[in-house]
């Protein structure tokens, strides 16, 4: 059995029940009101769609048009994040956010369309109702026969208006599972959903025919961008995190790099002592993968401890790093476990101005053997987000 006729073949689920009680529910609201009630709910939904609508295609033309003009105005501010003193809470979030939105495109896009959003949703809603008032349409509530019993033309016109209504508010969830299904095809709930012959049905005959190839085809690759986006504001976490540079490490970094003339010489040094002085912490892993319990550390606690796995290596090595002058980046994506698979891991990346270049490094795989700053084919062994 295929089409509409295939809404309950292979057993009902709770996808399918909720929706039909979302349609039998407008349905008896719509009999409820009558004729006229119902007339001004659906005129009602329709404007709240349409200016949904509307506001969503100002914003993002909007968005589109002021990104590169709030981008460089907040370069124009030249906003450092402080190396002194401690950042409270606050401030941590501030210099992580206005940094953000200043460095990454889809972040930036992001806020300017949601306050954009916002504010031409208020504005078009405001100027529906001035419209509304201004006509004197769906003035009071519709008025009640005297002996308090609706006609059954009256109510039976509102219940087919509440079909109508019930229908249009179905899509709208089935349009929310659709984008879902289509962001998380492989999970659970969405092969849950996906099992609802009612949500299928809509799914293929309406929202897909509507939305074009861009759910299924864009919108997961969008999805995707704003992962690695992701990934990069939370190394800028540890950036401001990171900032001050304790006098402790600033001295010991200092002492690693005497005599040494040149950027790469300094980085090599930092790299040897870093990886030969902290232990790799495999409690820590231990705890993380059967317990699911993530120790956060600070460079502090593992510049004290000297202990630590792959991000605190390389928290630890920025943080030495800057103390001497040099510009570095702490990199995170996936490293090679040696047994023919790749993990999730992180390492440095460390500009070098007598050869005008960034080079990766590996302090983690310092104590496994080998040569890992800076060598051939670095990127066969470590894959970084991209």
């Amino acid at each position: 059995m295929s089409g509409w006729g295939g809404w309950f073949e292979g057993g009902m689920n709770w996808i399918t029940i909720g929706l039909i009680a979302l349609v039998l529910a407008s349905v008896v609201q719509g009999y409820l009101r009558g004729a006229s009630g119902s007339a001004q709910s659906f005129l009602s939904f329709g404007a709240e769609g349409a200016l949904t609508v509307l506001s969503a295609l100002a914003a993002w033309r909007l968005g589109a048009w002021l990104s590169p003009l709030l981008r460089d105005w907040l370069i124009a501010r030249n906003i450092v994040i402080p190396s002194v003193g401690d950042l409270g809470f606050f401030r941590q979030a501030y210099y992580t956010f206005v940094t953000g939105v200043r460095d990454f495109p889809l972040l930036r896009g992001g806020v300017l369309f949601l306050i954009g959003y916002a504010a031409i949703k208020q504005l078009l809603y405001w100027g529906w109702r001035e419209l509304v008032h201004a006509a004197g349409w769906f003035r009071g509530r519709p008025q009640q026969p005297a002996d308090g019993r609706r006609t059954l033309w009256s109510s039976g016109i509102g219940g087919g208006i509440g079909v109508l209504l019930g229908t249009g508010r179905a899509l709208l969830v089935i349009a929310a599972l659709f984008v879902f299904t289509s962001l998380f095809p492989s999970s659970q709930f969405s092969r849950y959903v996906q099992s609802s012959g009612i949500y299928t049905t809509g799914a293929s005959q309406v929202i897909a025919p509507f939305s074009g190839d861009f759910l299924q085809k864009q919108l997961p690759v969008l999805t995707q961008a704003v992962e690695q986006e992701y990934k990069k504001i939370l190394q800028r976490k540890y950036e401001v995190l990171d900032a001050k540079i304790p006098a402790d490490i600033a001295e010991a970094a200092k002492a690693v790099v005497e005599g040494k003339a040149s950027d790469e010489a300094k980085a090599r040094a930092l790299y040897q002592w870093v990886g030969t002085r902290v232990r790799y912490d495999w409690d820590k892993v231990e705890q993380y993968e059967t317990r699911g319990i993530w120790k956060e550390q600070t460079p502090e606690d593992t510049f004290a401890t000297k202990l630590g796995v792959c991000i605190d290596y390389s928290r630890l090595y920025s943080v030495m790093a800057r103390a001497v002058g040099l510009e570095v980046k702490v990199v995170t994506g996936r490293g090679y476990d040696g047994r023919g698979s790749y993990g999730p891991h992180a390492w440095n990346e460390v500009y070098l101005r007598e050869r005008a270049e960034w080079v990766p490094l590996d302090s983690t795989w310092v104590s496994s053997g080998g040569n890992w700053f800076d060598t051939p084919n670095f990127e066969d062994t470590h894959i970084r987000d991209v």
